[in-house]
């Protein structure tokens, strides 16, 4: 069992930056993909970024070079920084985390609460 807390959602104005952290905790010896998606209201749930315990990421391709995903794993924590914020960026986004496998996007066994963020045009 591995429990995920996100934190670092608030309000914004485009343009602007957050940076999100997700602690894990439970089973946290297993060298889990961490991964963050998103969901706005009335949209499907959307990849965002994953990265493996050996740090190879991957980006959807709405995000990419605007966000940056990383993680500690001596702190069980990970990292999405965020810039150059659009309004579609707005979102509940939650992390998630899998036993490491070849597939970054899908496969996700456990998820946190999600955290808000919104980003005023």
């Amino acid at each position: 069992q591995v429990q995920l807390v996100e934190s670092g959602g608030g309000l914004v104005q485009a343009g602007g930056s957050l940076r999100l952290s997700c602690v894990a905790s439970g089973r946290t010896g297993s060298r889990y993909v961490l991964g963050w998606f998103r969901q706005a209201p009335e949209k499907e749930r959307e990849f965002v970024a994953a990265i493996t315990w050996s740090g190879a990421t991957a980006y959807g391709d709405s995000v990419k070079g605007r966000f940056t995903i990383s993680r500690d794993n001596a702190k069980n924590t990970m990292y999405l920084q965020m810039d150059s914020l659009k309004p579609d960026d707005t979102a509940v986004y939650s992390c998630a985390a899998k036993p490491t496998g070849l597939a970054l996007v899908t496969g996700y066994d456990y998820w946190g609460q999600g955290t808000q963020v919104t980003v005023s045009s």
